[in-house]
Parts: C-alpha cells; sequence; structure tokens
C-alpha cells in the first residue's frame, strides 16, 4: 500500500494528538513504516531524520538491539501482571535501582508522564492530610510552565493553548515568574535573573506558605516554554526555600531525565534531591509506555497506616508493567555500561562546533544549548512560523517540531557528527526560504500599473 493508501484510512479512524485535524487537509501525515537509529521511514522509502527523538521518548535511536532483546527475554516469562496484591521481579530491580541513582524511596508507576504529575500532586496534597495539615492544598508554578494535560497537571500548567479551554475545571494554584534566561535585562547575566524569581518566589511563600502543598518545576529547560533554559541556582535556592517555609519541591523531570541536560538527572547539577521526582518519556528508551514517581521515605511512612483511608488508593490498570520496565533496565544497563553521559559530551561539543554559525544569523535569537538540547528563536513575522518550518523541513528529510517560533533539537544520542552536518544544513536551507517568502509579504508597497 501507498504513503496515500495509509493516510486515507488514518485520517477516516485516528484522532491524532495535539492537533487540529482539519489542518490535515493540506499538511500530510507522514505515515511511517520503519524506523532505526535516527531515521524513520514511511512506506515508499522516503527516510525522516528524527531531530526531536519522537517527542523526546527515542534516547538510543529506533530498534536498539539490547532493549529489543530485553523485552523479548521478559515476554517468556510474564509480560504484565497487576500490582495491587502482586509483584515482579522488573519492577523490583527497577525500583531498587531508581532509588540508588537517585537517594529517594519507594517508587509508584503508571504509564504517561501527566499521569506521574497527577500523582506527585496528589501525594502532596494527601501528605499534608494526613499530617493534620489539610490547609496545605494548593500548588506553586512556573510562568509558561507544562506539566502534562490531565485535569491537575493542566491547573499546574501556563499554557493557554492547552489550559484555557478547561479553566472552569481547574483548580487555580498560583504562578510565580520564570528564571528564563531570556529574560535578563542588557547588563544581566542567567544567574541574576534566578535571584530575581527567586526572590519573587520567597515573597509570595512569606505571605501563603501555610496553605501551599508544594512548588513544580521542570528542572533547567522548560520545555514547552520554548525550551526555556536556566541557571542551576534556581534550584538550590528553591531547594532551600522549600526547606524553610515546609513546601514541598516537585522535580518534574519526565523530559529532561535521563542524560537530556547533561547529567543523568537535572537536579544534580544543582546538587539537590526533591521530595518527588517525576520520571517518564526516555526512561524506556521510547519503546513503551512507563512513568513513575520517586519520593521520600517520610512521605511514605505518612501513607502507611491501620486507616486504609490514609493510604494512597491512586491505581492503573498497567502500572508497573513488567514489559516496560524490563525496556527500562535495560536502558539503565545502557547508560551504565557505554559510559552516556561522558560521550554525550563529547558529541555535544561536535554538536555544537557544527551548530554555531546559526547563532551569527541576522534571524536567530537567544541560540542557547545545554546537555542533548539546542533551541533558538527565530524572528519571522510570519504567524504560522511553526507549521511552515515544520512542513519544510519534512521535504528536507528532517523531523523537526518548532514551539511557536522557537526552534529546536532534541536528538537521540546515537546521532552522529555527519548527520548532525546535515540537520544544519536542511535548518539553513528552510530558514533563508521563510526569510524570502516573509521579504515578498511583507515588502514595501508597489504602484499598480
Amino acid at each position: 500500500m501507498s504513503n496515500q493508501d495509509w493516510l486515507t484510512r488514518s485520517l477516516a479512524s485516528v484522532w491524532h494528538p495535539c492537533t487540529q485535524m482539519k489542518r490535515h487537509e493540506t499538511l500530510p501525515i507522514i505515515p511511517v513504516a520503519r524506523a532505526e537509529g535516527v531515521w524513520l521511514e514511511d512506506f515508499e522509502g522516503n527516510r525522516y531524520l528524527d531531530a526531536v527523538s519522537s517527542w523526546w521518548v527515542n534516547l538510543f535511536g529506533h530498534g536498539h538491539p539490547r532493549i529489543k532483546q530485553a523485552i523479548r527475554q521478559q515476554l517468556d516469562a510474564v509480560e504484565h501482571v497487576m500490582l495491587a496484591g502482586f509483584t515482579h521481579k522488573p519492577v523490583i530491580e527497577l525500583s531498587e535501582r531508581l532509588s540508588a541513582l537517585t537517594g529517594l524511596g519507594h517508587v509508584f508507576y503508571a504509564s504517561d508522564g501527566a499521569s506521574a504529575t497527577e500523582i506527585a500532586l496528589k501525594m502532596s496534597f494527601h501528605y499534608w492530610k494526613n499530617i493534620g495539615q489539610p490547609e496545605k492544598c494548593r500548588f506553586i508554578s512556573l510562568d509558561n510552565s507544562y506539566h502534562g494535560e490531565t485535569a491537575g497537571a493542566l491547573a499546574v500548567t501556563d499554557v493557554p493553548l492547552f489550559s484555557a479551554t478547561y479553566a472552569p475545571l481547574l483548580k487555580p494554584g498560583v504562578r510565580v515568574p520564570s528564571p528564563d534566561t531570556r529574560l535578563a535585562r542588557p547588563g544581566q547575566g542567567a544567574e541574576d535573573v534566578a535571584r530575581a524569581a527567586i526572590r519573587s518566589l520567597e515573597n509570595v511563600l512569606a505571605k501563603k506558605a501555610g496553605e501551599m502543598a508544594a512548588i513544580i518545576v521542570e528542572p533547567l529547560v522548560q520545555g514547552a516554554a520554548g525550551m526555556a533554559m536556566y541557571h542551576p541556582l534556581y534550584l538550590t535556592e528553591l531547594r532551600r526555600l522549600c526547606d524553610q517555609y515546609q513546601v514541598h519541591l516537585i522535580a518534574d523531570e519526565i523530559a529532561v531525565g535521563f542524560g537530556r541536560t547533561g547529567t543523568l538527572f537535572a537536579c544534580e547539577q544543582a546538587g539537590i534531591k526533591p521530595d518527588f521526582l517525576c520520571l517518564s518519556k526516555g526512561i524506556t528508551g521510547g519503546f513503551l509506555p512507563l512513568s513513575c514517581v520517586l519520593t521520600t521515605d517520610t512521605i511514605y511512612q505518612a501513607f502507611y497506616h491501620d486507616d486504609v483511608t490514609r493510604g494512597f488508593l491512586h491505581s492503573h490498570s498497567y502500572t508497573g508493567n513488567a514489559l516496560a520496565c524490563s525496556a527500562a533496565l535495560a536502558v539503565l544497563d545502557i547508560f551504565a555500561d557505554e559510559d552516556i553521559i561522558v560521550r554525550n559530551r563529547e558529541l555535544a561539543a561536535n554538536f555544537n562546533a557544527i551548530l554555531a554559525p546559526l547563532a551569527a544569523r541576522d534571524d536567530v535569537r537567544h541560540f542557547r544549548h545545554v546537555g542533548m538540547i539546542w533551541a533558538f528563536d527565530v524572528d519571522s513575522p510570519r504567524a504560522d512560523f511553526a507549521q511552515a518550518f515544520f512542513s519544510a523541513m519534512l521535504k528536507q528529510g528532517c523531523l523537526v517540531r518548532p514551539i511557536g517560533k522557537t526552534v529546536y533539537f532534541m536528538p537521540p544520542y546515537v546521532m552522529q557528527p555527519e548527520e548532525m552536518e546535515q540537520l544544519f544544513q536542511a535548518t539553513c536551507t528552510v530558514l533563508d526560504a521563510l526569510h524570502q517568502e516573509s521579504n515578498v509579504l511583507t515588502g514595501p508597497a508597489t504602484a499598480l500599473p
């Protein structure tokens, strides 16, 4: 069957995520027949370089043999068993290893990032209730934050495109300024922006800490805010304030965990340990859905009681799925056996050299990088920049999905310098073409003949 055959069937039966479906009357969906390494291939042999790790999940390339083999071996033992009243080897081993890596205690499992956010919010709320402080029931989040699209997660998400429609369903929290380095005024640096944001947060906590359960942040990089990057000082000071005012710190490392910022977990760069750590996306290398929340022994013990209502009665049918846990264990093995963090630093240095000319372009603002994330803002008058850039890059054989006018690359860790060079050249070609089109559209008016 051709691409068009599969596209027709998909449009007739599948409601695609994060999509205004009417756009696909003119913007084709790409049917993927196979994938290997950093490449996706459609049913007609066209290839696309996956520069966003398939929505930030694919760490080690599509079809990684070690992860596939781990899943195959687990299939011969047990594919899934309910985790209420039962347990199994992969979930036990994964919990032990995650705890050892983070210094946190018990691990609670779900299937996706938004569910992990829900779990952390509910646990924090329920903890304060269990210890006799039910008035601590509100949450603080950053301007332009994104933590998922379920009801609780949307309440701490500040992206109106996702949250505004559902505002009547949501319990409003408190927003505080982001430490986004792009907010620096002339003469300021990243630390100055971080300190100013901390001062604003402390003003809020000084007045309202008694009603606040937790603050939730995306450590180092706010993804949906356009890859807003900030100084680790903010996290260090945030931990201090949470301890001082007795407010939980929820670290949403769903997108930035597992090496994406240059350390296994982003919080390491600030030398802090959160009260809750949310993980998902790269945890299985992009093979299977899995998420989890780690927390402290102190919080766990507040739920340990003869009264069943003091337990955490949250559940998902596929909690702790054995196949997904086996994939996650293989991911941790790859990190340990192949020294991925060190190797990524070497790759990032090569990629920085390749991408450096982008920073010098007249239409590029705030070129930035951390770990295995690169981003820049494009000075374009086009309201449809994101869609136009996305479509044009597909024609160049690259999958890049801008956030507004922010272009970012979050490649799998197996991308090679020659592939990054190909991505760089395609990006320049498309930026040049869109710039020329904008000049035609917005150029000086000419007299009619």
